[in-house]
C-alpha cells in the first residue's frame, strides 16, 4: 500500500550564502520524494522576487513547487501579474493565502480574505491552478470566535480551493475535531496536517504565541526544564513529533507537511523514523 504523500515548506532566502544553504537542504530532503515543495512571501509582497526565484530553483532540481500567495495589501491588478507569472514559468501549485495586516496597515486592499482570492485565480485562470489554502485546528488567533473560523474555511473550499494544509499543532484531536466539524459541513477535500520540528524552545514559544497553536502544558514545562541544554530539547522534540505524525498516519491522514524553517536534520530524522 502507498504511503501518504510528504510535502516540505521553505522559506525564501535573502542572502547568496542562505540560497546555497538551502539547495543543501532541498537536495538532503529529496530522497523522501515530497509530492512537492512550498515557498512562503512576505507581507506586502517584500519576498515576492525571492519566492519566484527560489521556485524556479525547485523546478530545476526537478521537484514540484508551490508558492504562497498572500492577497492582504494587494490590488487585483498586483495579484493577476504576480499569477501571469508564475503560469509563464509553467508552476501549476499555489497556496492561496490572506496573510497578516502588517502594523499600521490602514488600507488592506482589495482581498480582505482568503476565499476572495480563491474565487479570483479561478475566475482568471480556471483549473490551471491546483489550489491549497490554509486550515486552523485550533481556530485562527484573530478569528472572531471559533463558528466564525469554521464558516470562514468553508467558504474557501466553495470558492474552489483544492486542498489544505494546516497550521501546525501538538495536539492530534484538535486537528480530527476540526476535520468531523468541516466534514460534517460538506467539506470534502484533503486536509492535510502542517507538522512544525521542535528545534529551539525559545523560537517554538514566539512562533506558537503568535499564530495560535497551543503547546501543551506538560510538553511546555518539559522543554522549559531543560533551560540551555539544545540536545535535550532536540530529543524530546524528535520523540514527540515522531509519535504525533504516527498517531496521524495510523488514523488515515492524507499527507504530511513539514515546516522545514530550511534545515533539514530534524525532518529528515522524523521521516526516518516513520519508515521513509
Amino acid at each position: 500500500m502507498s504511503q501518504p504523500p510528504l510535502s516540505f515548506e521553505f522559506f525564501p532566502p535573502k542572502t547568496q550564502e542562505g540560497t546555497e544553504k538551502l539547495r543543501i537542504t532541498r537536495r538532503q530532503l529529496a530522497q523522501f520524494k515530497p509530492e512537492y515543495c512550498s515557498v512562503t512571501f512576505g507581507a506586502g509582497g517584500t519576498t515576492q522576487d525571492g519566492t519566484l526565484n527560489a521556485v524556479l530553483d525547485i523546478q530545476s532540481e526537478g521537484l514540484a513547487a508551490a508558492p504562497h500567495l498572500s492577497c492582504i495589501g494587494s490590488s487585483r491588478a498586483s495579484v493577476g501579474d504576480i499569477l501571469q507569472r508564475y503560469r509563464d514559468n509553467g508552476i501549476r501549485h499555489i497556496v492561496a493565502l490572506r496573510g497578516d495586516i502588517p502594523s499600521g496597515m490602514g488600507d488592506v486592499g482589495e482581498f480582505r480574505y482568503a476565499n476572495e482570492l480563491v474565487s479570483f485565480i479561478r475566475e482568471q485562470h480556471g483549473d490551471w491552478f491546483q489550489i491549497e489554502v490554509a486550515a486552523y485546528p485550533e481556530y485562527h488567533p484573530q478569528s472572531q470566535s471559533a463558528e466564525a473560523d469554521l464558516r470562514a474555511f468553508v467558504n474557501k473550499v466553495n470558492a474552489g480551493a483544492d486542498s489544505a494544509i494546516t497550521q501546525y499543532f501538538f495536539n492530534a484531536d484538535a486537528y480530527f475535531r476540526f476535520v468531523d466539524e468541516v466534514t460534517a459541513r460538506g467539506v470534502t477535500i484533503p486536509i492535510v496536517p502542517g507538522i512544525m520540528p521542535i528545534q529551539n524552545f525559545s523560537q517554538l514559544t514566539r512562533f506558537s504565541d503568535m499564530c495560535g497553536a497551543e503547546i501543551p502544558r506538560w510538553l511546555r514545562l518539559r522543554l522549559q526544564s531543560f533551560g540551555d541544554d539544545s540536545a535535550s530539547i532536540r530529543a524530546l522534540g524528535l520523540d514527540f513529533i515522531t509519535e504525533l505524525c504516527d498517531r496521524l498516519l495510523q488514523a488515515g491522514v492524507p499527507g504530511l507537511h513539514f515546516y522545514t524553517l530550511n534545515a533539514a536534520g530534524a525532518v529528515s530524522t522524523i521521516c526516518q523514523r516513520l519508515g521513509r
